[in-house]
């Protein structure tokens, strides 16, 4: 079943709680939404390096700035 939820217990330095915190408090969400919404960015990643496309950030479309590497 695709809509079935799985408990899972992750253990993350205090350090990323922080960050997390930090995250959910910014955005109006909560530290379980931010790790969803985090775990749907890599899987475009993933996707897109499959494709032998890069990611990464831009101001101007036509412009890379910055590109994002080693995360996968």
């Amino acid at each position: 079943m695709a809509n079935e939820k799985i408990r899972m217990n992750l253990q993350v330095s205090s350090e990323l709680n922080e960050v997390l915190d930090k995250i959910a408090g910014e955005t109006g969400s909560n530290r379980t939404e931010v790790i969803r919404q985090a775990l749907a960015l890599m899987k475009v990643a993933h996707e897109a390096k499959q494709k032998g496309k890069r990611m990464g950030f831009v101001t101007d479309p036509a412009k890379l700035e910055t590109e994002i590497v080693g995360l996968l």
